[in-house]
């Protein structure tokens, strides 16, 4: 499994566990919500400015997201 479907399934999985839509993840996140749903399948190689903006969204430490 690559590393952006990894990353994807954490998002997917964060965002699930609080219950939230990906339109209200984006917002929170200040991201397109037109790019979540490809970053939730690992089709998109996400830049380290939007891996900080999603753990500031899920209020979690970057490292958390590679556990």
């Amino acid at each position: 499994m690559s590393i952006q479907k990894k990353f994807g399934g954490k998002v997917k999985e964060l965002r699930l566990e609080k219950g939230w839509s990906q339109e209200k993840l984006a917002n929170i996140a200040e991201i397109d919500r037109t790019y979540l749903p490809d970053i939730e399948k690992g089709n998109r190689n996400v830049s380290l400015a939007i891996i900080e903006k999603l753990s500031i969204a899920f209020k979690i430490s970057i490292k958390e997201f590679f556990n």
